[in-house]
């Protein structure tokens, strides 16, 4: 299927692994000239490789902490400046920090806090002039079904996830006049570094325990029976950003195998 983004910019953050870097590869394979962010360059650069090598399309890497807005600015400046606009921004950057109250640190909050919703807004804050000059453009946030129905110890995460979701729908209202559409994604359980980092721990103290064995015990929360992969969650960023979605905004879409208990 052609979803008609060849040509098109997109910038996505946390862009150097798993649903990040899926995401810009699903766009790339479709035409799209992806510029990829994240805090760590030899990520960065062995990403973009895989990209160009798998698909023969334009691609970048563009060392960002998007905590740092100066740093956000000159993200967008440079990639305005390379290839003249922005068309789409898929704010995906973030990790899992997750404590009971009793344990919440003021520290753990409010860097939470930093990365993932400051971060979105100062990525869709620098963006949003060349998002205009679009006249097609879409913003795409990364959050988890956790922000709508949090379980017990899932602080901060789930507030921040919350935040997020709250901002897909009011910048879906604010922005509809420019043609600028904006959707979040719900994940759930999909494979990840953060989840082989974990199975990494258990492995060294039990050399039998396989990666396949740590998929398998995640599974079993999952009424479809696997964890999913990063690049189901990349297809539908992918599908989300083109025409063919030209008139979903303001959603939050679960990708959790169905775990989620509300829809």
């Amino acid at each position: 299927m052609d979803l008609k983004l060849k040509g098109k910019v997109a910038i996505i953050t946390g862009g150097s692994d798993g649903i990040g870097k899926a995401a810009a590869l699903s766009l790339s394979r479709e035409g799209a000239r992806v510029a990829i962010a994240a805090r760590t360059e030899v990520t960065l650069a062995n990403a973009v490789k895989e990209i160009i090598d798998e698909t023969g399309n334009e691609a970048i890497g563009i060392p960002t902490d998007v905590t740092d807005e100066a740093q956000v600015e000159a993200l967008i400046n440079e990639v305005v400046s390379k290839w003249g606009g922005v068309d789409i921004l898929v704010n995906n950057a973030g990790t899992s920090s997750v404590a009971r109250l009793q344990d919440l640190s003021n520290e753990q909050m409010m860097g939470d806090i930093q990365l993932k919703v400051y971060g979105a807004i100062y990525c869709a804050r620098h963006a949003l002039e060349h998002l205009k000059r679009s006249e097609s453009a879409v913003i795409i946030n990364t959050t988890t079904p956790g922000g709508k129905a949090p379980a017990a110890g899932t602080q901060p995460t789930a507030m921040s996830r919350a935040a997020g979701i709250s901002l897909t729908k009011t910048w879906s209202k604010e922005l509809a006049e420019f043609n600028i559409r904006v959707n979040t994604i719900c994940i759930g359980l999909i494979k990840s570094g953060q989840h082989r980092s974990k199975w990494a721990v258990v492995h060294e103290n039990d050399a039998s325990y396989s990666l396949d064995d740590h998929w398998q015990a995640l599974a079993k929360s999952v009424p479809l029976g696997r964890v999913g992969e990063a690049s189901e969650a990349g297809d539908v960023i992918c599908f989300l950003a083109s025409p063919k979605a030209s008139y979903v905004t303001g959603t939050a879409i679960n990708i959790d195998g169905g775990t989620s208990p509300v829809v």
